[in-house]
Order: structure tokens, then C-alpha cells, then sequence
């Protein structure tokens, strides 16, 4: 209750600057915009981020910026209630949103057209999944310099094991099920057909989702599209003459074309496409955001966000160590204003060792109070297993779900030694203590060894999906062997509940609660990490259970630009060196 008088005064002062500003924004009333401008830039996050106060460096987003699909929400339901307001007029450049969040942009646009709002799109350069969002708009435009980048979906593997066999390297490595292709990067010659129709099977899913999108937008059949899509990349002109945008306007042009500024007028006029910030200003009396007598039920969010490991460091980012997130799910868990928890998986895998730290993390917070696992991008082993603990299980309708399979191994460098003039001893006591000396391969001893250490790691997998989904262990093992999912196949086969959205999920995860799924304060528990190579972690692994990991899907993705990072940048130079200096040989 102490906090009572400081509400009120703060309330007070909120509603004394609400009153001596209103005069001024009667004045500036009469220059209401017709039209507010919104930029879609980056990957804005479902719901918006507190900003420290007080912050010394860092690049500030422009007013016009979409920094949130939350904030974006309420501004869309304010405009859409102002008949002075005739639409909203979006930028778009270098959006960067997963499918998930373009779907719930497409929603919330499809919603404001719905009130009979206009929502005109313009960009300068667009690509194909750009292009499905502007398609959700009423009018799609381009500046004559424009390109439109609609040529479908590609997704490029590389295999090393020709590669590394000329260094005198040898990948060797044990694996349970034949889905499990991940080793296939370092052993193989070329695409194997397994890996080809996995991938394939996903593109396919893509390339649907635009074809529906455009034919929908642009009022044309699937059979067009897919022709249009086989004829891109498109110059404007070329665009406009194909139907695929309204118009070709400049930057500059643009107000005149809304119709903000009169035919007639000057050449030079300098009318410009205001802000949601200039918007408010117009407003007698804006929202105001109150301070609360009460405070609203509080939602706990915490982020798997990376390749899995053990050890310390922050999740979130590019890793996601096994000490922060057990960290985070414990506080999540303590926090009494925490009404549930929102278990947001986006990996690709990584250690076993590590995923199942976490997994009876998630399991003992579950029991204290509902736990709601949330897929948008890929959730795939490790990161399927830590999923595994919460109360139900929710997915995007397009992530990539399931690879339950494991695999190890270690590179056998003993080649490359020899053509550098290296020689390595290896004494050991114990018949299996030269496992994972990177000098020798494996005997026969230490691979029998391997295979069962590997199968029992499958085996433990399996057990933890088939109690958790409520299955038997045969049944799961015909969906595993690193099969490879799309949510809405990973729902149909049984390994998630529902489809849904980040905002269903999270309201549901407050009905588990049986709280009312009405407004609510969600609290992030950890932030962000450091970077990790993957071929470090393979290089550096002791553990077979390591390798429960599909790293193909974090790159289709989108989660890395390259699946490997290049090889690390630090192995890259030496590589080539080691080329050149053969070459010279």
C-alpha cells in the first residue's frame, strides 16, 4: 500500500501535463495527417522492450519505426477509431521477420483494412518474403529505381568431405538414424537424398505460403503466380507491367500521391509523411498511460535462443548456456507475480548433457506453476528436448520441430600431421582412453564403445518424448531418427499441441493459470550472449551427447546467415594457407 500515494501523484502529474498541453494540440488539430507513416525495418519484437532511462551510446530508432508488433497493435486500434485518419502508409526496409511474425503483421493490417482504413505499401528494394507483407496492403508501390526480388526460395547446402580428405582430414562419426544428417556436412562428397528431400520438403512448404499470399494480394490464380515468381526479378516497369505493384512513385512524390498535397500546388512543395509521434501531437487528449492502482497479472518469459551448451554466460543470442537459463527458469519460478511461464524455443540443438539440465529445470518450475513451450522458428533435438518439460507444447505453423536423433564423433587429423611433418605419440592405460585423440582414428574397441554410448543417448531421448507427449517408445521412434518437421506436421504427427501465435500462447498460458487473459505485463528473465562456432563446438566436443543437433535448420531459418559461420573466421585463414602451401608443393 506504500505504493499508493506514489501512483496518485504520478497520475496527478500525468493528467496536469495532459491538460496544459491540450490547447496547443487543438491548435494543431486542423493539420491532422490523412495518412501516418510507419517503417518496418529489422525484426521488431512481439512485445516492446523497456528501455533504460538513462543510456549513453546506442543507435535510438527513428520515430516513423516499428519497434514492437504490440506497440504497432495500438496504434493501428487508435487510427482505426479517428474517421479523420484514412490509412497508414508503411515503409519497408530490410525487414528481417520471421514467418511467424509476418503472419501476425499480415493479421493485424487485415484487421485495420477490416475498419475501413487504406494501407498503402512502398519500398525501395524487396525480396520474396517482404513482398508476401506488402501483398496484405491495399495499394503496393516501388520508386521508379525500384527492384522487386520475387524469385521464390533457395536453400544451399555444402558438403566438406571431399575437402577435408584432401587436407588429410578424416570425419568420423556414429549416428542414430538415418535422418540424423548433420554429420553428412564433414563425410560426404554431395547432398546425400535424405538431407535433399528434407530440405526440399520445407522449401515446398515456403514457396506455398507465397504463392497464397501473392495470388491473394494481387487477386491472381496460384498458376500465374508461379509463373510471375519463374519470370523475377523484376525492374519497376517491369513490376508495374506485370501487375505486381499499383504504381511507381518517388520518395518525394508520395504526398502528392496520397493526396496530401493539391495538384495544383508548388513543384517544391515540402509536404512530408508524418509519424505516429506527429499524430498524437494532434490529439486533444492522447492515450496516456496511466500508472496502475493495480498491477497487472505478470507473464515470465524466458528465452532458449542458440546453439545449447554447458556452462555460464547469458541465453539468448547465438547460445544458450545451461547456468543462465536454469538461472532464469528458477527465478521465473520463484517470482510470485509470475503467474506462468512462456518457454520460447528458437534452437537448433546442441549438448544433450546440457538440454537435459534444463529439461529437469523446466519440469520441477511446472510443477509449481503452468509452463507453455512456444516454437516460431526452429525448436529442433536439444532444443525439442528442453521443450519437452512444459505443460503443452505450442508452434508456428511453419518452424522447424523434432530431429530426435543423436550423433558423435571427432576428426581424425593424423593425414594432415603427417603432410606437415608432425608427429604426435599417443601412450595411454585403459583400452579406451584414446577416444577422442584427434592423432588416430577410432579402433574397433572404442567405436563399439561409441555406437552403444550413442544408442543409449537415443534411447534416453526417446524415453523423455514418449513420456512427455504420452506415447509409447515404438511409436516415437517411428517419428524420430532425426526426422525433420514443420509445426503444422509436427502437430499432425502428435509432437506439439497447437498451432498458434505468440499472443495465443501467452494468453493461454495465463488461462492455465486460470487467470484472465486479458491485459498482462510480460517479464523477460535473460538477455543476451556471446557468439559460438560451430565447428569449435564440434571440434572441441568430449561427449557424444554433444551432437544432439540439426544445424541445416538453423540456417533455413534464417537463425544464421551461414549454418557453419564459415568455418569460424579464425580456422578460415589456416585453411587456406594450408591449400596454397599444397599448391606450391
Amino acid at each position: 500500500m506504500l505504493r499508493l500515494p506514489f501512483i496518485a501523484l504520478a497520475n496527478l502529474l500525468l493528467l496536469l501535463r495532459t491538460l496544459l498541453g491540450a490547447p496547443f494540440r487543438m491548435l494543431a488539430a486542423r493539420d491532422r495527417p490523412a495518412y501516418v507513416r510507419f517503417r518496418l525495418t529489422g525484426e521488431p519484437t512481439y512485445r516492446e522492450r523497456r528501455r533504460p532511462r538513462f543510456s549513453l551510446g546506442g543507435e535510438r530508432p527513428e520515430p516513423a519505426d516499428v519497434t514492437s508488433l504490440e506497440r504497432f497493435s495500438e496504434a493501428l486500434a487508435l487510427l482505426a477509431k479517428d474517421p479523420k485518419v484514412k490509412g497508414i502508409f508503411l515503409e519497408f526496409e530490410g525487414l528481417g521477420m520471421s514467418a511467424a511474425k509476418r503472419e501476425a503483421l499480415v493479421a493485424l493490417l487485415a484487421d485495420f483494412r477490416a475498419r475501413g482504413k487504406r494501407v498503402v505499401a512502398w519500398a525501395v528494394m524487396v525480396d520474396s518474403d517482404t513482398y508476401a507483407v506488402m501483398c496484405a496492403a491495399d495499394e503496393v508501390l516501388l520508386p521508379p529505381m525500384g527492384r522487386l526480388e520475387l524469385v521464390g526460395y533457395a536453400a544451399e547446402s555444402s558438403s566438406l568431405g571431399e575437402g577435408l580428405s584432401r587436407l588429410g582430414i578424416r570425419p568420423q562419426f556414429v549416428r542414430r538414424g538415418d535422418y540424423k544428417t548433420a554429420p553428412e556436412l564433414f563425410t560426404l562428397p554431395e547432398l546425400s537424398d535424405i538431407q535433399r528431400r528434407t530440405v526440399e520438403s520445407f522449401l515446398d512448404e515456403r514457396y506455398g505460403a507465397l504463392v497464397d499470399a501473392v495470388a491473394k494480394g494481387r487477386g491472381k490464380t496460384p498458376e500465374v503466380v508461379r509463373t510471375l515468381i519463374d519470370q523475377g526479378p523484376y525492374s519497376a516497369q517491369r513490376a508495374l507491367a506485370a501487375g505486381l505493384v499499383d504504381g511507381l512513385v518517388s520518395e518525394s512524390d508520395l504526398p502528392r500521391h496520397l493526396g496530401l498535397v493539391k495538384a495544383d500546388a508548388d513543384a517544391d512543395d515540402e509536404t512530408e509523411l508524418e509519424p505516429l509521434e506527429t499524430y498524437l501531437g494532434t490529439l486533444p487528449f492522447p492515450p496516456v498511460r496511466w500508472k496502475r492502482l493495480w498491477r497487472r497479472p505478470r507473464l515470465a518469459l524466458v528465452p532458449v535462443t542458440g546453439i545449447i551448451v554447458p556452462g555460464k554466460g547469458n541465453p539468448g543470442g547465438r547460445m544458450a548456456t545451461s547456468e543462465a537459463v536454469v538461472k532464469a527458469l528458477r527465478a521465473a519460478g520463484r517470482d510470485k507475480r509470475a503467474k506462468a511461464i512462456v518457454l520460447h524455443v528458437t534452437s537448433p540443438g546442441g549438448a544433450a548433457i546440457a538440454s537435459e539440465e534444463m529439461l529437469e529445470v523446466v519440469q520441477r518450475v511446472a510443477r509449481k506453476k503452468p509452463v507453455l513451450a512456444y516454437m516460431d522458428q526452429v525448436c529442433a533435438s536439444a532444443g525439442y528436448m528442453v521443450a519437452l518439460g512444459a505443460k503443452e507444447l505450442w508452434s508456428a505453423p511453419h518452424a522447424v520441430v523434432g530431429s530426435i536423433g543423436v550423433f558423435a564423433g571427432k576428426f581424425d587429423v593424423s593425414g594432415l600431421l603427417a603432410k606437415l611433418g608432425i608427429r604426435r605419440t599417443l601412450l595411454t592405460r585403459g583400452a579406451n582412453a584414446g577416444l577422442l585423440s584427434f592423432s588416430r582414428g577410432f579402433t574397433e574397441g572404442e567405436r563399439a564403445a561409441l555406437e552403444a554410448d550413442v544408442e543409449e543417448m537415443y534411447q534416453s531421448f526417446l524415453g523423455h518424448v514418449a513420456k512427455a507427449r504420452g506415447r509409447t517408445k515404438e511409436e516415437i521412434h517411428a517419428l524420430a531418427e532425426g526426422r525433420v518437421y514443420s509445426g503444422l506436421r509436427a502437430r499432425d504427427a502428435g509432437l506439439v499441441d497447437r498451432i498458434g501465435s505468440f499472443e495465443e500462447a501467452c494468453r493461454h498460458a495465463l488461462s492455465l493459470a486460470k487467470v484472465p487473459a486479458g491485459d498482462f505485463e510480460l517479464k523477460t528473465y535473460g538477455g543476451a550472449a556471446r557468439r559460438i562456432s560451430l565447428l569449435k563446438l564440434l571440434m572441441g566436443a568430449a561427449h557424444p551427447q554433444t551432437y544432439v543437433f540439426c544445424p541445416w535448420s538453423w540456417s533455413l531459418m534464417g537463425g544464421e546467415r551461414e549454418a557453419l559461420e564459415a568455418l569460424d573466421q579464425r580456422v578460415e585463414p589456416w585453411m587456406r594457407g594450408l591449400f596454397e602451401k599444397r599448391g606450391e608443393e
